[in-house]
Order: structure tokens, then sequence, then C-alpha cells
């Protein structure tokens, strides 16, 4: 817990160094770009506009206002997920020579990952919100009232899962070969394209599926208005035990790290 909570306090002390260099990052993504970081958000608009007619046709959706703005959040949402969890077996590696060269805990680069993450979810989240808000205008402010603490919850696990996979990762360079696999599996039998009842008897993977729930619980809300505060608060604690967990791993792996990358 000692480790942990000095870990924290790093994080906490360091938070202008980290954010300043993801931000650098995501500036220079877009550099001599005429809209720039813009481009993330119709990158996504585009792809809920073909999906949106591809799929809608053969689903024979009955109401393509409803189904665009379920699609495209589902979407925008699995892509920051997939795009975070895809990136974390080589985060390490990315980092070698600091890690062997800079006395700076790995927590920092970790850190900067995720708030790399955080700003292209962002960049891209807000942008699709908007544009779908002409479909259904409660958009915008269930974002601000029902939908602020899945958003939270969806935050927080953008950081520790992603962690645990990194660890992994760095110990077992196969992770780096399975993760895209198991992503776009999880994609295809995970309701974002089509509803939950469509899956029939394997509705129950969706129940079990953790980055299902986590997006689920922040479509809804920003779609229906409404919260389910219980499942909100058991991801919480997810949350919670999930970060004790990756911080904890990350600080048992700390003198190992730069023999492994």
């Amino acid at each position: 817990m000692t480790e942990v909570i000095r870990s924290l306090r790093y994080a906490y002390s360091t938070r202008r160094a980290w954010w300043f260099t993801a931000t650098a990052r995501s500036r220079s993504r877009f550099a001599r770009t005429t809209l720039g970081s813009f481009w993330l958000g119709i990158s996504n608009l585009l792809s809920v506009a073909v999906l949106a007619t591809v799929y809608g046709t053969v689903f024979k959706v009955s109401n393509f206002s409803e189904y665009v703005v379920y699609l495209g959040i589902g979407l925008v949402i699995w892509n920051s997920l997939s795009s975070a969890v895809c990136a974390a077996p080589t985060l390490l590696d990315y980092n070698a020579n600091n890690l062997k060269n800079v006395n700076l805990h790995p927590v920092f680069y970790t850190l900067e990952e995720w708030a790399f993450q955080l700003q292209t979810f962002f960049q891209s989240f807000i942008l699709v919100v908007f544009c779908l808000s002409i479909f259904q205008y409660s958009l915008i402010l269930n974002l601000f009232i029902p939908a602020i603490l899945p958003l939270i919850n969806l935050l927080i696990f953008l950081y520790w899962f992603p962690l645990i996979v990194c660890l992994l990762g760095v110990r077992f360079h196969d992770i780096l070969q399975l993760v895209p696999i198991v992503m776009q599996l999880l994609f295809l039998l995970s309701p974002i394209l089509y509803v939950k009842e469509n899956l029939g008897r394997l509705s129950w993977f969706a129940d079990y599926n953790i980055f299902y729930r986590y997006l689920s619980i922040l479509r809804n809300s920003l779609i229906s208005g409404t919260l389910d505060f219980s499942v909100c608060f058991t991801l919480f604690m997810i949350n919670l035990f999930g970060i004790y967990i990756s911080l904890l791993f990350l600080c048992r792996s700390r003198k190992t790290l730069p023999f492994m990358v």
C-alpha cells in the first residue's frame, strides 16, 4: 500500500510534466495539417456514416435516427478503448531508452500515455456527440448530468487496464500479437453495431464483457438520460481495485523493467 500511495503522490506532483509531454505528442501528430485534431472526429463521423448506412440496411432498422446515435456513440467509445489497449504492449519498449538512462518513476510514462489517450478520446468524442445531437438534441445535456459518472469510470478504466496489459506485454511478447486479435473478436461479439437482443443465446457474453459494461452504461446514460447507480458504483469499485493492483504490479516490477525492455 505504501508503494502505491507513493506512486499516486508522484503522479500528482508531476501532473504538469506528463500532461505537457502528452499534449506535445498530440500537437505533433497533426503538424502541418489544416484541420489538426479535428481529423480524429471527422474519421469517426465518416465511419459512423458508412456503418450506419450499411448495417442499418442489413438489420432493417425501423428508426434510422436512433440507430445512428446508438452506433455512433458506441463506436467512438470502442475506438478509444481499443486504441488504448492495443498501444499498451509496446509502451515500455517505446520508452526503453528513458527507462535505462533517466531516473524517472515508470508511472510517469504510463500517465503520459494515458493523458495522450484521453486527449485523443475527447477530441473525437466531443465532435461526434455534438454532430449526433442533430438527431437527438438531448445528448449534450445528458453528457453533463447523468453521463458524467459513467464517463469518469471510463476514463479511470482507460488507465489501469492498459497498464496491466502493458506490464504483461513487456514480460510476454506474444501479448503484442494476441491483443489486436482479441479486441477485434470482442468488437464483433459486443452489441455496438447491433442491439444486445440480436445476440440471442449469446447475450450473456455482453453481461460478462468488461469493455462493453463500461461502454454500455455511458451510452445508455447519454441516450436515455438515466443512470443505473448500482452498476456505476460496481464499476467504480472495480476501478479502485484495478488501480491498486496495476500500480502495485508496476511498483514491484520497477527494478526489473530496464532489463526487460
